[in-house]
């Protein structure tokens, strides 16, 4: 079995060498050469990973051309290059390939889940199928073994199946499931509520806040994703509340870092002015709050983290308004 990894970031290498952990021929794709070249030759991600040492036997290349004959395509790259990657991919391809995403988020102008933009996009004489693998997972800890659990989701279970052997091994146990539409709207929502845990961390809330923005957060990704069209059951999984709590607690996260730098300030001015990183739950929280609005969705935590990012509101405002809502009983949906 050959394996390309397009995307030479932090969960692109920690996944490629998961594989070759497990014996797999793989090689990770990437455009940047300083990383290319550290891999190659130093067997490190230094810009991810500082000093910890690669699998020796793990290669990178810059040739976009060596996808040709993969049996299985990794695609490790934010949500905004999703087509343009997969439009690429159409001028190279010669086979059907099973196509595995591992972004999180929707198409910023339509809204798309990852796996519709990829079967729009992709050819269908080239693709296999869409699995996506997704859960609870750092980079960082998997690119030193720690023991993790993620999800292979697709509505083929099959190719699902193979994607599941390819990655198991005894530090990542991955699970397979059917509710594509519940798992891509999980994982993707709770970077948005990720967002609002970081600003409230830097705004000085502790413990009885974050805890209380997680359990109803989990009810508005769950009232959100049911809307949707997906199972309320797989919002109680690891592509639900176990991406949801991992995201909101560590400081590994992009999202989590993001909110507290905007909670520290008091608003999102100086984010915009200075933040140089991917942020996918800046992105989602625009798609959530404009596709709620128009499902008529209640989703008070995703509507306050959208005018502190995109209105300039005081996050501390926010934080208070949100508790200043009319009082009613608990509703878990």
């Amino acid at each position: 079995m050959k394996v390309t990894v397009i995307g030479s970031g932090s969960w692109g290498t920690a996944l490629a060498q998961v594989l070759c952990d497990n014996g797999v021929d793989v090689v990770v794709y990437g455009k940047s050469e300083e990383e290319i070249n550290d891999i190659n030759k130093n067997h490190r991600n230094s810009k991810y990973f500082g000093g910890v040492n690669l699998h020796v036997k793990l290669t990178a290349t810059t040739d976009i051309q060596r996808v040709k004959g993969s049996d299985i395509i990794v695609l490790s790259v934010p949500t905004i290059a999703i087509e343009s990657v997969c439009e690429q991919l159409n001028e190279i391809l010669d086979k059907k390939t099973i196509i595995v995403n591992t972004s999180k988020g929707f198409h910023p102008e339509t809204l798309e889940r990852m796996s519709c933009v990829i079967r729009r996009a992709l050819d269908e004489k080239y693709l296999s199928s869409v699995v996506s693998l997704i859960g609870p997972s750092h980079a960082e800890e998997v690119v030193v073994r720690m023991l993790t659990t993620i999800c292979a989701v697709s509505i083929c279970e099959e190719d699902a199946k193979k994607v599941q052997e390819t990655f198991s091994n005894d530090y990542l146990r991955i699970y397979t499931g059917t509710d594509e539409i519940g798992s891509e709207i999980g994982v993707a929502v709770k970077n948005a509520i990720a967002l609002a845990s970081g600003i409230l961390h830097g705004l000085g809330y502790g413990d009885n806040t974050r805890a209380a923005l997680m359990t109803r957060g989990l009810m508005e990704m769950t009232r959100f994703g049911v809307a949707m069209g997906g199972r309320q059951e797989t919002f109680m999984g690891l592509t639900g509340i176990g991406d949801l709590i991992v995201t909101c607690t560590s400081e590994h996260s992009r999202n989590f870092q993001a909110g507290n730098e905007i909670g520290k300030a008091g608003t999102a001015k100086i984010f915009w002015e200075t933040n140089t990183k991917t942020v996918e739950g800046v992105r989602t929280a625009k798609a959530v709050h404009e596709q709620a609005k128009k499902l008529g969705i209640e989703m008070p935590i995703v509507d306050e983290i959208y005018k502190v990012l995109f209105e300039n509101k005081n996050a501390k405002e926010s934080a208070k308004e949100l508790m200043l809502r009319d009082l009613k009983a608990e509703i878990c949906l």
